[in-house]
């Protein structure tokens, strides 16, 4: 179990909440509860996030042209995933030794329950969610959050509330399973996850990041605070994953889709394999994970490992893999017309994602890519996928000169100027036994509000053609 944080006393300090999403939104609260004196800095105009915060009258809005009087005599600044630390406005507040934290940092100092955290470029929302529903099979009562979904401060909010009732109130929740971006990783200080995950390292982020190196120590960051009692939970196929062994502290736990690990979860032959405490058993057939691809067998092993760790039966563990059937928006079929699937991976919001998407599929397809770039020269990586099954490739948004320059040679290639457009070309030019993959490799801003709001786009443009 994690030991008690130390509970900093913010009453009456005065807190400047940066980004008025909704992790800065649930920072603000958290504060407002703990008595600080808090205010909520944005960029935007206090016209497009004040009702947020309308119900919490104490919390002061400072947006658009208010942004730096919002930073004025403060105590603490709490920046949201989005915002980063580095930016110059901040530089008058760190000069005065004013400390600069993240949103999940914040959480972590106000959490009494053991914290399982999970990292990587991809897979992070699959295993945090599968987790959830792993360790539900298995009896436990998780909070799942964090990058996924409901903000970690929300739930520090929950029990902060629970200990002003008094202990013999019952916790909603006895762990927490937290998906952890790069973003918020960058800002810790004492975070300390009794378990904690990373999955993989390929190049993403490098519009925030100063480099490669900066993001995957920032992924590493995930480990700084553990200690012997504590578990690190490593994909032993990952080059980049497994250099960060020689400076663990926790005990080493692997998985591996392709080789036997000392203490962990493994794939030999058509079984999925466990050892743990020195005894090794059979868990279950791989052919009963019901998602597809290879990526997606190495995140069913990574919640494999950590339901070793949690004390989950087999059963449970069983159960659990058989039920999940992914999240939305990742490699999600949408519909199958005249033949055609139709597949909507709108997080895939880097080239990595997508080569998995691709990597999954067993038939000839159609692609549609294209958004905000996130990182320089990384779509030349999508050529040797593309040339092998792509039938055509379509190309929108920002990028979508930079893409067709990169995958030049792999066949045809169309520009489009909205998603509607792409949806009904790829419909035209699919056959039966086809695939229609959406998977953009790039970040959704350019044209949509996120990569939901991208994939909901989708699903209603695919389901609106008819039939």
């Amino acid at each position: 179990m994690n030991p008690r944080p130390r509970t900093p006393d913010l009453a009456g300090q005065s807190v400047a909440v940066i980004g008025a999403g909704k992790s800065g939104v649930a920072a603000a609260r958290l504060l407002d509860a703990l008595g600080a004196k808090v205010a909520l800095v944005d960029h935007k105009p206090e016209t497009e996030w004040a009702m947020e915060i309308s119900d919490v009258r104490t919390v002061r809005p400072f947006g658009g042209e208010r942004f730096a009087q919002g930073l004025e005599a403060v105590d603490l600044v709490v920046v949201s995933p989005g915002v980063s630390p580095a930016l110059a406005a901040f530089d008058a507040v760190r000069g005065q030794g004013v400390p600069i934290i993240g949103e999940v940092e914040l959480a972590s100092r106000f959490l009494s329950v053991p914290v399982i955290g999970v990292t990587g470029t991809n897979g992070k929302s699959t295993v945090v969610s599968l987790l959830g529903t792993l360790l539900r099979e298995c009896g436990a009562t998780p909070f799942v959050g964090g990058n996924l979904g409901t903000p970690l401060t929300e739930a520090a909010l929950v029990m902060q509330q629970r200990a002003s009732v008094g202990p013999e109130e019952p916790a909603p929740f006895r762990e927490i399973v937290a998906e952890l971006s790069s973003f918020q990783l960058e800002t810790i200080d004492r975070f300390h996850p009794h378990v904690a995950v990373l999955l993989n390292i390929t190049p993403d982020h490098l519009d925030r990041h100063p480099t490669f190196a900066a993001y995957a120590g920032a992924k590493a960051n995930i480990f700084r605070n553990q200690t012997a009692g504590d578990f690190a939970v490593l994909n032993a196929d990952e080059s980049l994953v497994r250099s960060v062994r020689d400076s663990l502290r926790g005990r080493l736990v692997e998985f591996s889709v392709f080789k036997a690990v000392p203490n962990g979860v493994w794939v030999a032959g058509d079984t999925i394999m466990t050892r743990w405490n020195g005894r090794q058993d059979e868990l279950m057939p791989v052919c009963e994970i019901p998602l597809p691809g290879i990526h997606n067998v190495s995140n069913v092993l990574a919640a494999l490992a950590v339901g070793l760790i949690r004390g989950c039966s087999p059963e449970g563990m069983r159960r659990a893999v058989h039920s999940f059937r992914g999240l939305p928006h990742v490699c999600e079929v949408v519909r199958e017309r005249g033949g055609v699937i139709f597949i909507n991976d709108s997080k895939g919001t880097n080239v990595d994602a997508t080569l998995k998407a691709i990597g999954s599929l067993r038939q000839p397809f159609v692609i549609i890519l294209g958004g905000q770039e996130k990182g320089k020269g990384e779509f030349g990586r999508l050529q040797a996928a593309l040339k092998r099954d792509a039938k055509h490739c379509i190309v929108l948004g920002e990028s979508a000169e930079t893409i067709a320059r990169a995958i030049d040679g792999v066949g045809a290639i169309s520009r489009v100027s909205s998603l509607a457009e792409g949806v009904a070309l790829a419909a035209d030019l699919a056959v039966p036994g086809d695939a229609v993959l959406f998977s953009p490799a790039c970040a959704s801003f350019d044209m949509f509000r996120d990569y939901r709001d991208r994939g909901q786009q989708f699903r209603d443009l695919v389901n609106a053609l008819s039939d």
